[in-house]
């Protein structure tokens, strides 16, 4: 079976060149420095790699989808400066986030930067009207529906919500910008609107997996690698697939007294944090949120049975099942 994380270094290290072309040395030079630090710095590139990956797939010409990838990509670079703002991150990636190291008017300009560059980009796509039409309807919407659920995820911060409401919620927030790439490289090559609609479900159930075994690595990952303080998720009251299934499965009235006065306490300390993973990991929602995240990948790659074998549909596969067996 490929690997897909040395697959994805290998198609990052190609899109690297073109994600660095797009923001010239204009001024002023502080918002230039503070809109490449993020886009410049690396990271996975899932998303661009999938808008590439799925244009050769369905037998398109991947150059004519490298700009949509440099989009994707600042797009999502954009919501990450906004994402650091509203939750008064300090770090990402290693780095201090750009409204620490920027200051708040900075930041916010930085990502509204990356924002407009973004379209500026795909409004110069080498395709015909239609297809850029239809590129700009389905990121476009996906923008969209990211604010939603952003918004939707600040309305749950320490609130109890069903497992259906955390699902659209990470559904909005996550899994849409993956099948605006997805489903734009489709578009840009060639494919028909129902195999369009077969990779946009594929890239919105890829996702969902890979948002649930994010949840996961915030409170089990190793912090050193994922740079996220495990416990964290615990002490802001993220209301994750974990905390949903703990609470509707426990029925020790005291223990579950004791898991909810853990979470969403601000004060609660790493023993108090490790005391509610360990309740989460004896009622089996631990375990109960991996396979969900699993069987949502595979999921995924049922989607997109249809496609002709190649080294491209083999990426997109092996990618489904590196979003939920990483340790980043």
């Amino acid at each position: 079976m490929m690997d897909a994380k040395e697959y994805l270094k290998k198609m990052s290290a190609e899109l690297d060149g073109p994600i660095k072309s797009y923001i010239g040395d204009e001024e002023p030079k502080v918002l230039m420095d503070a809109s490449k630090q993020y886009p410049y710095a690396g990271g996975k590139r899932m998303r661009p790699a999938m808008a590439v990956a799925c244009c050769r797939a369905v037998g398109g010409d991947a150059s004519k989808a490298v700009p949509l990838a440099v989009a994707i990509e600042y797009i999502h670079n954009f919501t990450l400066i906004h994402d650091d703002l509203m939750d008064g991150d300090e770090k990402r990636r290693g780095m201090t986030t750009i409204h620490v190291g920027y200051g708040m008017p900075t930041a916010v300009l930085a990502g509204d930067a990356l924002f407009a560059k973004a379209y500026q980009i795909i409004a110069g796509l080498d395709v015909p009207a239609e297809k850029m039409r239809d590129t700009l309807q389905y990121v476009s919407k996906a923008v969209w529906d990211l604010a939603r659920g952003q918004q939707m995820d600040v309305n749950n911060e320490g609130q109890i919500v069903s497992e259906e409401v955390y699902l659209e919620t990470i559904k909005l927030k996550t899994s849409v910008l993956f099948a605006a790439a997805a489903a734009g490289g489709a578009i840009i090559g060639g494919a028909s609107e129902e195999q369009v609609k077969a990779i946009n479900e594929y890239a919105i159930e890829l996702g969902l997996g890979f948002q649930m075994y994010d949840d996961y690595l915030g409170i089990a990952g190793d912090s050193s690698k994922t740079g996220k303080s495990v416990g964290n998720d615990i002490r802001k009251g993220k209301c994750t697939c974990m905390v949903t299934h703990t609470i509707s499965v426990l029925k020790d009235e005291a223990l579950l007294k004791e898991f909810k006065s853990i979470l969403g306490n601000l004060d609660a300390t790493d023993e108090q944090c490790a005391r509610a993973k360990q309740i989460m990991q004896d009622a089996g929602s631990i375990d109960y949120n991996l396979n969900l995240a699993r069987q949502k990948v595979e999921n995924a790659i049922a989607k997109i049975s249809f496609l002709p074998e190649s080294e491209d549909k083999e990426f997109m596969i092996a990618l489904a099942r590196y979003a939920v067996d990483r340790d980043v």
